[in-house]
């Protein structure tokens, strides 16, 4: 009897550990969670004179949890909100992003049901502990540029700290001597991996014109050390399509502006922004720093050409 006792405690303990190792762990937001990003919300629309807004929460799965309609807003914004919303939380991210991709010709994408897909921006995932638990969508006010300002700020009040909470803690300091450097260069390589922070470091090399691309969520910092180059930025990417999560490519740019890059220049390239190297002059050496805007993990392609 006591081996079947024992015999039935492992087989029961053994279920449940292989239930456990078939589940994750996963954060909700709750009713008052979503008013608490209503509150957030509709606390800076005020602040910052918005002259309306429609404010819609949804949870994980794209369910309305919670709106509000400021006074003198328009009537269809709750529904455009609703819409803004759950479109961010679906394809976790901002739905700027797909705004713009289909502003640089990607026109295909308007072809998504309209039931899961608004493309106007305004629509802002929440995230809680680096999980998105819900998206927050706000039409209705000054402009699409203050949308998505009032719907960031309902979905940072989880993530807003006092100074008086945070320890200070010193990261540590990283050099690269002269020599790790030229051999970075040598091959066009990552210098800085950004697996642990928001920002890598390409030594970049190139001898020849590369293809469009547009980083959905890196701003590019590019610092030129050997060589000129022509360089393109905005204008509408050519046979455009998504290679990797976050990167378009297409063959060229037509349009857009055009400047020569040359030692000691500096361009700022903001993220989904179209950008091309359309002619490089001999040997171009350059420093790439990339920022990620919206994610904390930096998951960017990695290696010598951008």
């Amino acid at each position: 009897m006591k081996i079947r006792i024992l015999l039935t405690t492992l087989i029961v303990l053994s279920v449940s550990l292989f239930a456990n190792a078939q589940t994750v762990d996963k954060k909700s937001l709750s009713i008052d969670g979503a008013k608490k990003v209503i509150a957030g919300a509709v606390a800076y629309a005020k602040k910052n004179n918005a002259p309306g807004g429609v404010i819609a929460v949804v949870d994980e799965g794209g369910n309305l949890m919670a709106l509000e309609r400021l006074d003198g807003t328009f009537a269809a914004g709750a529904n455009i909100s609703i819409g803004k919303a759950r479109t961010a939380v679906l394809f976790k991210r901002p739905t700027k992003t797909f705004e713009d991709i289909i502003k640089n010709g990607r026109t295909a994408m308007v072809a998504l049901p309209d039931a899961f897909f608004t493309p106007l921006q305004g629509g802002i995932p929440i995230m809680i502990d680096g999980q998105i638990v819900g998206g927050v969508g706000v039409s209705g006010a000054a402009s699409a540029q203050q949308d998505e300002e009032v719907a960031i700020a309902g979905a940072n009040v989880f993530s807003d700290a006092k100074a008086s909470d945070i320890t200070p803690t010193n990261g540590p300091v990283l050099f690269f001597d002269a020599k790790q450097v030229n051999t970075s260069f040598a091959s066009g390589a990552v210098l800085l991996e950004g697996s642990d922070h928001n920002y890598m470091v390409n030594t970049s090399r190139r001898d020849k014109p590369g293809l469009a691309e547009i980083h959905t969520l890196d701003t590019d910092i590019i610092y030129v050390v050997q060589g000129t180059a022509t360089f393109v930025t905005g204008g509408t990417v050519v046979d455009a399509k998504g290679t990797e999560p976050n990167e378009i490519r297409g063959s060229r740019i037509e349009g857009g502006d055009m400047r020569q890059l040359t030692k000691g220049d500096v361009i700022v390239v903001p993220s989904n922004t179209a950008h091309w190297f359309k002619e490089v002059n001999g040997e171009f050496l350059y420093y790439t720093i990339k920022v990620r805007g919206t994610e904390s993990a930096m998951t960017a392609a990695k290696g010598g050409s951008k």
